[in-house]
């Protein structure tokens, strides 16, 4: 596991490294600057390297990669946005030992110069901004940021492109398009959160002598690698019979949205489950038997409409008491008497429940203190809309740091699962980034099939967590091979089933 850390979380590392006696802030800067200059010089083994520098500690890692280039005879030109007689800190001192190397410099001009002078270049140093941006930039920042944007030569960005918020991934106003991000000590969250996502190009993160024990913060944001995934997979034992494998009841569907309920069914089934019971509208019943003959439809009572009707929730109780784990929500539309069937199981469900889409739509209104209030393992699978629908804000101030959006939901025994782009899934205290996933995967009844498949992980005795990172990452890496194999363009969510089985076996190795 590593940890992606914002801006606070890094400089507490520096802090507590300064304070021990284990780094220097000068030292730090030395080494993030000599990462750049390595990574410049393998991008441009010849040619002019231009470093455009802003009036932080970035500017500052710009003017040591200057020096250093400089001292092994590269030609170097510093595009100052603040001379070295405007920097303070760390950076006056970067920018000094610079000049007295006989590194050349001038200040940016206007867009027309700038462009002119960074023509020639065979790489950019992009050390404008760092971590502690929030956009938009400011002039004579946003122009220098266009001038290396609209430039020929490949960026190298320093910690993070300019222009892209590090905490967040927002982008307020024009940012570096990177090819090369060489970020220090950790990922930054901006890094892996779209449209931040959008501008890193290759990322890599380099070590400048921060301890790791800083660098591994409980709270930060946790990017999973495959044995994580591989230790959180429940395996079946070599004497396991079905009862042992986790049974799950789908309580889904109706006429208009029959598929929803198959779709939820093959992913629980996919995802391993011993029983699969879908407890759908009675004219649902036949399509679910036709479709997965191995699930066992049971047939409810339904409104005129072909919804669930308010008269099964005893009967949907009966049949709660004998899984272990529930998944509410799937295609049961906004009908009044659905949305009663739905609050009301929610009041009463004491065990493991996922909550997804109409699931979540009948929260919109009253708000989420019922879903707060379970003391079950639940988990909520909400995009982004949704949240925004129970949280009582917009879509927008979600995507503008979903971290924090779905942290806001979260609790000790609940985990949100924010899809999209980049599936963030938060309980109290912690957050895990899903790499996984593709365009291809935005396409109705996706999230169907990751709801069957957190409810067969929740049933097999994961927990909020562990059930809603492994699913969302499963569920993405099934869309990256279908993708790959069906392209992004034609994959349709009956696809995902069938790649669950690969997804799985490339965490097992």
């Amino acid at each position: 596991m590593q940890y992606a850390l914002d801006a606070e979380g890094i400089r507490s590392a520096e802090r507590l490294a300064v304070e021990r006696g284990e780094a220097t802030l000068d030292g730090l800067m030395a080494r993030a600057g000599g990462e750049l200059a390595a990574k410049a010089a393998r991008v441009a083994p010849t040619g002019q390297i231009a470093i455009v520098t802003g009036k932080g500690n970035n500017g500052g890692d710009g003017w040591v990669a200057a020096r250093v280039l400089r001292s092994s005879g590269r030609d170097v030109l510093v595009h100052a946005v603040t001379g070295p007689d405007a920097l303070t800190g760390e950076a006056s001192r970067a920018g000094a030992a610079a000049i007295a190397a006989n590194v050349s410099w001038q200040p940016t001009g206007d867009a027309i110069a700038m462009a002119e002078a960074l023509a020639g270049a065979a790489v950019i140093i992009d050390a404008v901004f760092g971590i502690g941006f929030h956009g938009p930039a400011r002039e004579p920042y946003a122009t220098a940021i266009v001038a290396i944007d609209d430039a020929d030569a490949p960026v190298i960005s320093a910690d993070v492109p300019s222009g892209v918020d590090s905490d967040t991934g927002a982008v307020k106003g024009p940012a570096v398009h990177a090819d090369l991000t060489v970020t220090f000590s950790a990922p930054k969250p901006g890094l892996l959160m779209y449209p931040g996502a959008a501008y890193t190009g290759e990322i890599v993160v380099a070590d400048v002598g921060l301890p790791h024990r800083d660098l591994d913060v409980a709270g930060g944001l946790e990017v999973w690698d495959r044995g994580d995934y591989r230790a959180a997979l429940p395996l079946p034992s070599p004497d396991a019979h079905k009862g042992q494998r986790g049974s799950v009841l789908l309580v889904a569907g109706s006429r208009l949205y029959a598929g929803s309920a198959v779709l939820a069914a093959a992913g629980a089934m996919r995802m391993g489950a011993g029983y699969v019971f879908a407890a759908v509208p009675a004219s649902v019943a036949p399509v679910m038997q036709a479709a997965l003959p191995h699930v066992i439809a049971v047939a409810m009572q339904e409104t005129a409409e072909g919804t669930l009707a308010a008269s099964s929730v005893d009967r949907i109780m009966r049949l709660a008491a004998e899984v272990d784990a529930v998944v509410l929500g799937p295609g049961l539309t906004t009908h009044a008497e659905a949305v009663d069937v739905i609050r009301r199981l929610v009041e009463l469900l004491p065990g493991p429940l996922v909550l997804d889409a109409d699931g979540l739509n009948a929260f919109a209104e009253p708000g989420p203190g019922a879903i707060l209030s379970r003391s079950g393992p639940t988990v909520i699978t909400p995009h982004p809309g949704e949240l925004a629908r129970i949280l009582g804000v917009s879509t927008g101030e979600v995507q503008d740091d979903r971290v924090a959006a779905a942290a806001r939901i979260a609790g000790c025994q609940l985990a949100c699962v924010l899809k999209g782009a980049r599936t963030i899934v938060s309980t109290d205290g912690r957050s895990v980034v899903t790499l996984a996933g593709n365009p291809g995967m935005a396409t109705a009844g996706s999230g169907d099939v990751l709801a069957g498949m957190i409810g067969t992980l929740l049933a097999q005795g994961l927990g909020p967590l562990e059930a809603g990172a492994l699913g969302a990452y499963v569920h993405g890496r099934a869309g990256d091979l279908a993708s790959a194999e069906l392209t992004e363009v034609c994959l349709t969510a009956k696809d995902l089933p069938s790649y669950i089985p690969a997804a799985v076996k490339e965490i097992l190795g």
